[in-house]
């Protein structure tokens, strides 16, 4: 089975180029990157809020944090799509960093 990163971003792809009017990934390709990363931060701002519910919450606030994360991947998967990029370039820096201390690789970026 095809892995649902893969999926998404082929659907994202081909919706990057249809009618704005029937596709929200083109409409927001359209409104261009500073939509598209208003919508980010955003859904960055509600998926902290729903874990800060989450913490003290029962099953229905646990659900609506892993919905407020999936509105964030996927606007991250069509911020990444716009600039060119996709989620395998992602993935391929956690592969790098996998085995590095935190600490080390956090360093590593300031020099």
């Amino acid at each position: 089975m095809r892995d649902i990163l893969d999926q998404l971003f082929e659907v994202l792809e081909q919706r990057r180029t249809a009618e704005p009017a029937d596709s929200y990934v083109s409409a927001l390709h359209h409104k261009g990157l500073n939509k598209i990363l208003e919508k980010v931060g955003e859904e960055a701002t509600e998926t902290l809020l729903a874990a800060k519910d989450a913490e003290a919450g029962g099953e229905a606030e646990r659900k609506a944090l892993v919905a407020e994360t999936a509105d964030l991947w996927f606007h991250s998967l069509v911020m990444l799509s716009h600039l060119g990029l996709d989620h395998q370039d992602v993935l391929d820096e956690l592969a790098r960093r996998f085995g590095i201390s935190g600490h080390e690789e956090k360093a590593a970026r300031s020099k």
